[in-house]
């Protein structure tokens, strides 16, 4: 694919941290950016950590920090004049979330600005958090009206990984209007070796050597469905006494002392293991090894993880709050269930109930609908698509 018939494109993120731990925003500047840059494309970071933070997370590309922002909104004079100054520099400006400040101290740089940006959500409007979280949602609306409706509106577009996203953005707020698009969305192709990818993971989990299991990976976080998972995996313990439970992610909220005493009793805790984030060769050992990855959660922009799975031929047992579930479920390469203990129980007990024919069938689904769909080529090609579009239409965009 030639993604630098256009010319060389200077692109810049703009992102509230490069903490891998912070989930899915940073793992897509990563992955895509590495697919720009081997193109011949110039790719640079600006997050709102402090130089120290950005400075243990060493990256393939320049990456500033402009911080430490105040409080969880993380408010820094510094970014909109980092970017007054150094935003002619670039030809196009990806902004990445809504909630803090990265969005709106980019906007008061941008606004009066000839260089174009576009805004990736992230699932940062679904209609679960308004739901979940009315309070907190009004505030979000008192929010939208007085600023960050304004940064959308005056974006070249507002993108979307998935038309299921696009969709359960569309009522969330009200007040202003602005222009959609859907792109592409994926993740990298894993190249290393799998043994070798699959003894890292059971050196760093000796216990699962030679053990079947299902793997949760992500934050541990209520959104994720991890209670769910505890209680419908205990429930159906019985008919699967073969299977372990792997909960592997960062515990950003301090939920998993709580999720541990329920494991405890539901008389499980023998049998589900607890590794912290995992990333390089275990993560991958983990995703390889896994029967079947398990990903109940009530809100799932995408999921990054669970295009992970599948570029690891391994099935994928997910809620239809996974905003890519018709894609799994169309291709047959996973299950999917509500987002409630009942349907968690049935991904659970449909799965166990396969022959292992069918399960190597389905891991070869999920495969090839990763490479149909959501490799991080693909993604990239999108992006350069809609960006390459926006600089023919405002040709004095560039080298402004």
């Amino acid at each position: 694919m030639n993604y630098s018939a256009m010319g060389h494109i200077r692109l810049l993120h703009v992102i509230h941290t490069v903490n891998p731990e912070s989930g899915g925003p940073i793992e897509a500047v990563l992955r895509i950016s590495e697919v720009l840059t081997r193109c011949g494309h110039s790719v640079e970071v600006v997050s709102l950590d402090s130089p120290e933070e950005v400075a243990r997370y060493p990256m393939p590309f320049p990456a500033r920090g402009v911080g430490p922002g105040t409080l969880r909104y993380a408010y820094t004079p510094r970014l909109t004049s980092w970017l007054k100054a150094n935003a002619g520099r670039f030809d196009v400006v990806i902004l990445h979330g809504l909630w803090d400040y990265s969005a709106f101290g980019a906007w008061r740089a941008l606004r009066k600005s000839k260089v174009p940006y576009f805004i990736l959500a992230h699932g940062m409007m679904d209609p679960w958090f308004r739901n979940r979280r009315r309070l907190k949602h009004i505030a979000k609306q008192i929010y939208w009206l007085l600023g960050i409706g304004r940064v959308l509106r005056d974006a070249q577009a507002v993108l979307f990984t998935c038309e299921e996203e696009r969709v359960r953005s569309r009522h969330s707020f009200w007040g202003y209007t602005y222009k959609k698009e859907v792109i592409s969305f994926g993740t990298a192709d894993p190249t290393d070796d799998p043994s070798s990818e699959k003894a890292a993971f059971e050196s760093a989990v000796p216990a699962l050597k030679g053990k079947p299991f299902l793997l949760f990976m992500g934050r541990i976080h209520p959104k994720k469905g991890c209670d769910l998972l505890l209680r419908a995996f205990a429930e159906t313990i019985a008919s699967t006494t073969r299977l372990d439970l792997v909960m592997a992610g960062p515990d950003q909220v301090g939920w998993a002392h709580e999720l541990k005493n329920l494991a405890k009793k539901l008389n499980i805790s023998d049998r589900v293991h607890w590794p912290g984030m995992l990333s390089g060769d275990v993560k991958w050992g983990a995703l390889r090894s896994a029967d079947a990855l398990i990903l109940p959660s009530h809100q799932e922009n995408f999921g990054i993880v669970v295009a992970e799975a599948m570029a690891c031929s391994t099935p994928v047992l997910v809620s239809d709050k996974v905003n890519i579930w018709r894609e799994i479920q169309s291709a047959n390469a996973g299950i999917v269930e509500p987002d409630d203990l009942e349907g968690t129980r049935r991904l659970i007990t449909r799965f166990c109930a396969l022959s292992q024919d069918s399960r190597e069938q389905m891991g070869e689904a999920a495969r090839s609908t990763f490479l149909r769909c959501f490799h991080v080529e693909a993604a990239a090609r999108d992006l350069l698509r809609v960006i390459g579009t926006t600089l023919r239409e405002t040709p004095d965009a560039r080298h402004s």
